[in-house]
C-alpha cells in the first residue's frame, strides 16, 4: 500500500534544475536508502517530502492524515536542558491537549461552572473526551516511552541527566531521533543519522530502523548500514530517480547490470540510427541528381521515423559515468617495522588531581605492508593515540618508534591538516607541496573534482567533502609509506569512498586507520584492533571477521 506519492516534482536552485519530472511512490513500512553523489539533491528531496520546502512544480500527495518526521543533518537542541528534559518535551498534539486540560481544570474551579449543572456536565464531557484523546496518543505512558526509546538508542539511566550541550554530534542526532520517534510519524526521513556514531551506536540505529512501525527513508553513505536495513535503494543521479529492490549490495550488482545492458542497447541503437541517416543521405542525393518523388518520400519517411523516436523518448542515452577522483597512493619501500608502540600509557589529570587513564602499558606493532583498522567506542582514546604517534602530545609513559625509513602521511577527521592553510587557496597548497606552474596545480586539482573557481577561493570556504578530497590530494603529493587516517570516509560520498578504497588496495606501504565505516574496513584492512577500556585486542581479517569473533566469544 502506498502512503505517499510524488507526481512530476521539480526543484531548481539559482536557475539550475536539481531534479525535474520526478515520480516516486513510497509504501507502508518501506525501508529506502536514498543514495547519490554529494550535491545531487538528496537533502533537497527530503525537505520537499517533509514539507519544509515547496517544489517548483509537481505535487506531493499523502494518504489520509499522513504524518512525517524529518531529521536534518544539522541538529540544534536546547542548551539548558538534560537529555531527559529535552526528550520529555511533549509533541505538538499532546502539548495542545495538555493546554486544553489545564484550561478545563481551571473552569471546574469556577463557581459559575460548578454551580451550573448544564455547564458542569458539558465541561466534564469535554474533559473526558480530551483525556480519552490523551490516552489514545500515548500521553499516559509518555515518560516510560521516552526512557524506553532512549534505552534502545544506547542511552543508559545515568546518561539521562547529561546536559545536551555536552553531547557529541552523533549523540545529539540520537536524541533528536528519539524525539521524532515519540511522535510516531508514518514516515521517518533521516538525513545522514549515522554520521559521527561509533560502531555500537550504528548497530543500535540499525535495530531501531528495522523495528520502526512505519516507513523510513534514509540518506546515508554507510553501505554496511544500507545492507542491513534497506528493502529498496533509490538512486538520485543527473536529476532522475532510479529504484532498485533489495539492499545496497543488490543495488550495486543490479546497477552495474543495468548500465551494461543500457550501453549495449545504446551501441546497437546508434548503429541503427547511423544506418537510417546514411539511407536518408543516399535518398536525398539520388533525389537531387534525378528528380524522383519516390526518393524524396523515402528520405522523408525515414526522417519522420527518427523524429518519432526522439519525440516518444525512445532514444537510449549513453551511460554517463559519475566523475571520480584521480587518486593514486603509491607509497614506497620502508622499514620492516613501520610503527612500534611499547608500554604506552596515557591519561589526563582531573580537577581533583587524579589521573583518568585512557590506556595503560599499550603495545602495538604495525609492519610494512600491513593494513590495520583501529576501532573502539567514542572516548576510548583512538584520536589521542594518533596525536601521540604524531608527537603532538607527550605520553605519560612508554615509547613510540617510527621506522627510520618511514615517511608518515596524515588524514585528520576534522581537517586539522588544513588549519594553517584556511586563508590560502588550494592552488597555493598544491604549489607549496610540489613544483609546477599555477596551471599544473589547477590541472591536478581538477582530477580531485574541484572547479576552477574552487581552486582559487580560500580553503575555509570549502565544504567538508571538498576538504576531504583536498587532504587526499595532499597525501598523493607527499607520497608517504605509512598512512595514519582518522575517519577518512566521513565526508566522502560513496563513489569517492570507492576510489579511496581502490587506491588503498594498491598502496605499497603500511596503514593504520580509525574508522566506523564497516564496509570500508571489510574492504581495505587485514587486521582489526579494538581499543576499549584501556587495552588493545587484535582480530585477523576485516570488520565482519571481527564481529563474528566477538559474537562467538
Amino acid at each position: 500500500m502506498h502512503v505517499l506519492t510524488l507526481h512530476h516534482v521539480a526543484v531548481n536552485h539559482a536557475g539550475r534544475a536539481i531534479f525535474e519530472d520526478l515520480n516516486w511512490s513510497i509504501g507502508d513500512r518501506d525501508r529506502i536508502g536514498l543514495v547519490g553523489a554529494n550535491g545531487v539533491g538528496k537533502s533537497s528531496l527530503l525537505r520537499v517530502i517533509a514539507g519544509k520546502a515547496p517544489p517548483d512544480s509537481g505535487s506531493v500527495i499523502g494518504v489520509g492524515d499522513l504524518t512525517i518526521g524529518y531529521l536534518p543533518q544539522d541538529i540544534i537542541l536546547s542548551s539548558d536542558r538534560t537529555i531527559l528534559e529535552e526528550t520529555m518535551v511533549l509533541p505538538p498534539a499532546l502539548a495542545q491537549i495538555e493546554k486544553q486540560l489545564a484550561i478545563i481544570e481551571g473552569q471546574l474551579g469556577d463557581p459559575a461552572v460548578y454551580g451550573d449543572m448544564d455547564r458542569l456536565t458539558r465541561t466534564l464531557e469535554q474533559q473526558e473526551k480530551l483525556v480519552g484523546e490523551w490516552d489514545r496518543l500515548g500521553g499516559a505512558g509518555y515518560a516510560s516511552r521516552v526512557k524506553e526509546i532512549l534505552r534502545h538508542l544506547g542511552f543508559s539511566a545515568d546518561d539521562l541527566s547529561l546536559p545536551t550541550d555536552s553531547l557529541s554530534g552523533g549523540q545529539k542526532k540520537l536524541v533528536a531521533l528519539a524525539k521524532l520517534a515519540l511522535e510516531s510519524p508514518a514516515i521517518l526521513l533521516l538525513d545522514e543519522p549515522d554520521n559521527h556514531l561509533d560502531l555500537r551506536a550504528k548497530r543500535l540505529l540499525e535495530g531501531f530502523i528495522r523495528s520502526y512501525d512505519g516507513s523510513v527513508i534514509i540518506v546515508s553513505h554507510d553501505r554496511y548500514l544500507l545492507d542491513e536495513i534497506a528493502t529498496e535503494i533509490a538512486e538520485l543521479e543527473n536529476g532522475k530517480l532510479a529504484l532498485y529492490p533489495g539492499n545496497y549490495s543488490a543495488y550495486a550488482t543490479e546497477r552495474e547490470l543495468r548500465r551494461l545492458r543500457q550501453q549495449q542497447l545504446y551501441v546497437a541503437q546508434q548503429k541503427e540510427i547511423a544506418r537510417i541517416e546514411a539511407a536518408i543521405q543516399r535518398f536525398e542525393l539520388w533525389a537531387s541528381m534525378v528528380v524522383d518523388e519516390r526518393h524524396i518520400r523515402q528520405a522523408r519517411s525515414r526522417r519522420k521515423m527518427l523524429d518519432r523516436m526522439e519525440a516518444n523518448g525512445e532514444i537510449i542515452e549513453r551511460v554517463r559515468e559519475a566523475s571520480r577522483m584521480g587518486l593514486s597512493l603509491q607509497g614506497s619501500r620502508g622499514s620492516t617495522k613501520a610503527l612500534e608502540i611499547k608500554k604506552l600509557s596515557m591519561g589526563f589529570e582531573t580537577e581533583t588531581g587524579d589521573i583518568r587513564w585512557l590506556f595503560f602499558d599499550l603495545d602495538l606493532l604495525v609492519q610494512h605492508g600491513e593494513r590495520v583498522g583501529l576501532i573502539g567506542p567514542n572516548g576510548a582514546g583512538k584520536s589521542v593515540l594518533f596525536k601521540l604517534i604524531l608527537g603532538e602530545i607527550d605520553p605519560l609513559d612508554g615509547e613510540i618508534v617510527i621506522g627510520p625509513s618511514t615517511e608518515v602521511g596524515t588524514y585528520a577527521q576534522e581537517h586539522q591538516t588544513l588549519t594553517e592553510w584556511r586563508d590560502r587557496t588550494p592552488i597555493e597548497l598544491v604549489r607549496d607541496a610540489r613544483t609546477g606552474s599555477e596551471g599544473d596545480a589547477v590541472a591536478f586539482l581538477t582530477k580531485f573534482l574541484f572547479t576552477y573557481d574552487q581552486t582559487r577561493q580560500p580553503i575555509r570556504h570549502l565544504s567538508g567533502g571538498e576538504r576531504s578530497r583536498l587532504q587526499l590530494a595532499r597525501l598523493m603529493i607527499e607520497n608517504p609509506n605509512l598512512l595514519l587516517l582518522d575517519e577518512p570516509t566521513n565526508n566522502l560520498d560513496i563513489v569517492s569512498s570507492e576510489v579511496l578504497e581502490a587506491a588503498l588496495e594498491d598502496f605499497e606501504g603500511a596503514m593504520l586507520v580509525i574508522s566506523h565505516d564497516r564496509y570500508f574496513l571489510d574492504r581495505v584492512v587485514d587486521r582489526v584492533i579494538e581499543l576499549d577500556q584501556g587495552t588493545i585486542t587484535s582480530f585477523p581479517g576485516g570488520y565482519t571477521d571481527y564481529l563474528a569473533a566477538k559474537e562467538g566469544a
